[in-house]
This record gives C-alpha cells, sequence and structure tokens, in this order.
C-alpha cells in the first residue's frame, strides 16, 4: 500500500513547498508517498470550463483502475481527525494498490473525476486556497497514520 497526492497548481511558493516536504518526509517514514503537481494551462478566466475538462483529464492520465480516488471538494463529506485515520485504514486493508488524493485546480474538476472518485472529501467549509488545502491534506494523512500507529501527535 502507498499514498500518492495529484494536485494541480498555477505556480508554486517556498513555504509551502517547504512545509509539504516536511509532511511528506514525515507520511515517508510509515507508508511510501509520492506526491504529483501537475501544471496548470494558462487560459483567461472565461475560458474557466476548458481549463477544468483539461486539468481533469491530466490527472484522470495519472490514476490507475486499481486505486481508492479521494477527491478533495469541498462538497464531500467531513471527517474528524479520528473518523479520517479510520477511513483510511479501512482503506489500507480494502486490497487496492494504493490511496490516491485529488486536489483539482482552482475551478474545480469535471463530472467525469468526480464519477472516477471513491471517496469525495470536504478539508473544510471554508474556502482556501490550494498551497493551503495541500499542506492541510498532507497534515491529517500524517496525523491520520499516527492515530492508527496510536503514537502521540495526535491529542484528543
Amino acid at each position: 500500500m502507498n499514498i500518492r497526492l495529484i494536485s494541480v497548481a498555477s505556480h508554486k511558493q517556498e513555504w509551502s513547498d517547504l512545509a509539504a516536504e516536511v509532511y511528506s518526509e514525515k507520511i515517508n517514514h510509515y507508508i511510501p508517498f509520492k506526491e504529483t503537481i501537475l501544471k496548470s494551462k494558462k487560459l483567461e478566466r472565461d475560458e474557466s470550463a476548458k481549463k477544468v475538462e483539461l486539468e481533469s483529464q491530466q490527472i484522470l492520465q495519472n490514476i490507475q483502475s486499481n486505486e481508492f480516488v479521494i477527491l478533495c471538494d469541498e462538497k464531500g463529506k467531513t471527517f474528524s481527525s479520528i473518523e479520517f485515520s479510520k477511513k483510511l485504514v479501512t482503506t489500507f486493508e480494502s486490497g487496492k494498490r494504493s490511496v490516491v488524493f485529488i486536489i483539482g485546480g482552482a475551478f474545480g474538476v469535471s463530472a467525469d473525476l468526480k464519477k472516477r472518485a471513491d471517496l469525495t472529501l470536504c478539508l473544510s467549509s471554508m474556502t482556501m486556497n490550494h498551497l493551503v488545502a495541500r499542506i492541510q491534506l498532507l497534515e491529517q494523512i500524517y496525523r491520520g497514520i499516527m492515530i492508527w500507529k496510536g503514537k502521540p501527535y495526535h491529542n484528543e
């Protein structure tokens, strides 16, 4: 079992990359983890539908049929950290090759990508930029692993 994160980004920022690297290393200590950042196409705002389709196709090309896909979306299911940890463990035990988390582009993802998702996860009812969502997700993945392993990182 391994964990992958696929995200779409229009730009990079050092603070985000540094924080992501910290959590990636922590996750990798327990479970193999790989992150793929797909470059967002530069299109005008009025071409958002085209942008969504192009980005979603790019994401779908990076997903295998034997992977459990968790899409981050504001309309998804919310979990406490403990519930999220239990869901991770259930997914690890499902026999799927890997768990793939998806953070789409600024305008969301296509209906085809939403259909491909095995679970849709809401990180927060508040709107946040994709760099912050990436760090929040990585932190929660790490926290979920620590809960599962019985490590002292998580305090109830």
